[in-house]
């Protein structure tokens, strides 16, 4: 009863706050759970400047790389509901993790206030110039012949990338082995230098690698090509139909947040996510921007957790 009322006595300080001081009036923190140059990285610091311009205040990202994005929403969870503190979160921490561990110190659907969806893209399938293989039934052929000797990398455990290669063992019958990193720019660079085989990133850390010639793309994640890699196949078209595991980042708020500052942080995240400076900066990326509802992004964050919670069961991933 008492934490209750302790509550409830914030809450209606910050509503008091907010509204004397005409919100925003200082910095905007942007937490990411990831080490910059990654996917998530780039998004969050693409939309940062756009909505600072906005709003006439700084937007600062702050990166928290650890445990697939977990330690970065706890830490928004735990944050005063008074707009200032905002989550750039993944898939990994809000629809998979919750599957992965039962003591996880936050539950997304009650401890987060959705905002809105940020943006939604299929993840690239890569390999180190120095594998011989040039497709992914190459690769699957090479996974069946030497199990448990083939390692991809990704930007952590829980992730997209990890359910991904996930996803792809099971459907394809092989057995490779997840090496999680702390954010997809230090799996690139280890792929690059030649210490991870493989690797599920995303396009816009990708790209500039395939075309030097360095890596190999070998099929993409999502249910169609995505316009930044049009010639690379899918994985449902290289022979797996029905494959389908699809990124996306979304915007939360600490749970508890006044409806009026919701209101207008929705209003700031969609306008910056419309502006055509920033889809034309996003789409370089290979990356859609998908803002909308709260109630939208509430919903899908519903089919996200069941979703995977099935993929975590049948591929038996545990958290390390």
């Amino acid at each position: 009863m008492a934490r209750a009322l302790v509550g409830i006595a914030l809450a209606a300080f910050v509503q008091a706050a907010s509204a004397q001081g005409g919100y925003p009036n200082r910095t905007i923190t942007m937490v990411v759970g990831f080490a910059p140059g990654g996917g998530t990285d780039s998004v969050a610091r693409v939309v940062a400047k756009k909505m600072g311009e906005s709003i006439g205040q700084t937007v600062v990202v702050e990166n928290k790389a650890a445990a697939g994005g977990t330690v970065a929403t706890h830490q928004v969870a735990k944050s005063a509901p008074d707009g200032y503190t905002i989550l750039l979160g993944s898939i990994g921490a809000i629809a998979v993790w919750p599957h992965l561990n039962p003591k996880l110190p936050y539950d997304p659907l009650r401890d987060l206030a959705p905002i809105t969806m940020a943006v939604e893209f299929p993840n690239v399938i890569v390999v180190n110039s120095t594998l011989p293989v040039k497709t992914l039934a190459e690769f699957v052929e090479a996974a069946k012949a030497k199990p448990g000797t083939i390692g991809y990398g990704s930007s952590g455990v829980g992730g997209i990338g990890h359910l991904a290669g996930a996803l792809l063992a099971l459907t394809a019958g092989i057995d490779i082995v997840h090496v999680p990193y702390k954010g997809g720019g230090p799996a690139m660079q280890d792929l690059l230098g030649g210490q991870i085989p493989a690797m599920v990133a995303t396009p816009v850390t990708a790209l500039p690698h395939v075309k030097a010639g360095k890596i190999r793309a070998l099929a993409t994640t999502g249910a169609s090509r995505p316009p930044l890699m049009p010639d690379v196949p899918t994985v449902a078209e290289s022979g797996y139909p029905g494959y389908e595991a699809t990124n996306w980042y979304a915007y939360y708020a600490p749970a508890g947040t006044p409806k009026d500052v919701l209101a207008r942080l929705h209003k700031e995240l969609v306008d910056a996510l419309n502006a055509p400076d920033v889809r034309e900066q996003l789409d370089r990326q290979g990356v859609e921007a998908k803002p909308g509802t709260p109630e939208a992004l509430t919903k899908y964050m519903e089919r996200e957790l069941a979703t995977w919670g099935k993929v975590v069961k049948a591929a038996k991933i545990q958290a390390n």
